[in-house]
């Protein structure tokens, strides 16, 4: 690995680490506004996810933006915008206010569809996987919000939480200043008007692997924002106690990323995410369950059976499946290139658009299901079922290529045959 490009994937990785800790801001802030504000749980996922709405609705247009002009100095006015709203969250104490800020915090989002433009220009084919793989375990800079967020928050109280992030978000956008090294020149998509870029979106593929990253991507995002609070009401932790157990989901998954980047190389992006969605359609069977309990009324006495996920086999689940998803963050994307190396820029941004749609959507819709249902562990049922629609979608789309795959092969061959045939006579 040349230097530029170790040094842009490394500065480019701790730069996403920090927008997306300022990204997932809101899922410690949630928490503790919660009680404060009197929120209903439908209140709650609307107020977590606002930052997630306006990120994800700018990744397109931003990514559309990185074709045209140089990456470097996108990331670097990414994170001056970034600042005027975490300095704002000290003025403002209502549900609104803090509605407001939250969407004008989503610019943070939009570094991942630079960062992933940026990076790319520093390797060859066979060396993206693992590259988006570990740009992609920025998504670890959950883990700063987890753990110094909470802290900030019960020794300083919220007026520091803003200026503190605003702080940090600024060191690190004079680091990269100084020390991410300039892309390499891209002449042969530089100059091509925007039709050029917006073609591929005509192609139902690039859907297609929009949805699978609305589940990988998007659960991931939902259920970092949705954790401490259903830990809180369904296992009554402690704020404290959900923010840990939110962090090792959180880190295991971003982390995980890499090696998940590294084995689609080896293996294909495909069979990765066959198996992804495999593993998290079994694990959210399990966690769909509610707390149930049966009377078994016998020949002496009544016999009571209690059904329900306790805390250790919850964990147990939920590690596994943000393991899953981070293997499917990172083939998503190596699929991508393979399909799209000249539209890393919009194919990449609309994909990533869609998974934060999933991270704005599914909170949301989670808070939805539960005001409705009553019961906590409907919102994986809402996922199991979302899990299950992008399986069938992926089986027959393999399918499909498949067919498409075997019907030119055979044309090939038939052709061929035509030809030795001539040959003869």
């Amino acid at each position: 690995m040349k230097t530029d490009a170790k040094l842009a994937l490394i500065m480019s990785t701790l730069t996403f680490a920090a927008n997306f800790s300022i990204w997932t801001l809101y899922a410690v802030l949630g928490v503790h506004l919660a009680p404060q504000l009197d929120l209903s749980v439908t209140q709650y996922g609307i107020l977590v996810a606002s930052p997630i709405f306006t990120g994800a609705l700018l990744r397109l247009p931003v990514g559309l933006i990185c074709e045209y002009h140089n990456t470097r100095q996108l990331f670097i006015v990414q994170m001056m915008l970034t600042l005027p709203p975490l300095l704002l969250l000290n003025y403002v104490n209502t549900f609104y206010g803090y509605l407001c800020v939250g969407l004008l915090l989503g610019i943070s989002g939009v570094s991942f569809t630079i960062g992933i433009r940026y990076v790319s220009q520093f390797f060859e084919s066979q060396q993206q996987g693992i590259a988006m793989g570990i740009f992609g375990a920025g998504n670890a800079g959950a883990a700063i919000t987890l753990l110094v967020a909470p802290f900030i928050i019960n020794h300083w109280g919220l007026n520091f939480l803003g200026p503190f992030f605003a702080l940090g978000i600024g060191v690190m956008m004079v680091l990269f200043m100084l020390l991410a090294p300039k892309p390499h020149p891209t002449p042969i998509t530089k100059f091509k008007p925007i039709s050029y870029h917006l073609n591929p979106l005509k192609d139902l593929t690039v859907w297609r692997f929009g949805l699978y990253y609305y589940f990988v991507f998007g659960s991931f995002l939902a259920l970092l924002l949705w954790l401490p609070h259903y830990y809180v009401n369904v296992y009554k932790l402690t704020p404290t106690h959900a923010m840990a157990w939110t962090l090792v989901f959180a880190t295991s998954s971003s982390l995980v990323r890499a090696i998940g980047g590294w084995y689609s190389d080896r293996y294909g992006g495909r069979s990765v995410n066959w198996s992804v969605f495999w593993i998290c359609l079994v694990c959210l069977f399990f966690l769909s369950y509610p707390p149930t309990t049966m009377v078994i009324h016998g020949v002496d006495k009544d016999v009571n059976i209690e059904i329900k996920v306790g805390l250790g086999l919850f964990n147990l689940l939920i590690l596994i499946i943000g393991l899953a998803q981070g293997f499917g963050r990172a083939s998503v994307y190596k699929i991508l290139h393979d399909y799209y190396p000249n539209h890393l820029g919009s194919v990449g941004g609309a994909v990533a658009m869609i998974g934060g749609i999933g991270g704005f959507t599914l909170p949301v819709l989670f808070g939805l299901i539960v005001d409705f249902a009553g019961v906590y562990s409907a919102s994986f049922m809402f996922l199991y079922g979302v899990a299950a629609f992008c399986m069938i979608v992926m089986y027959f789309a393999i399918r499909s290529d498949t067919h498409r795959l075997r019907m030119e092969s055979a044309l090939d061959a038939e052709f061929l045959h035509k030809i030795q045939k001539s040959h003869i006579e």
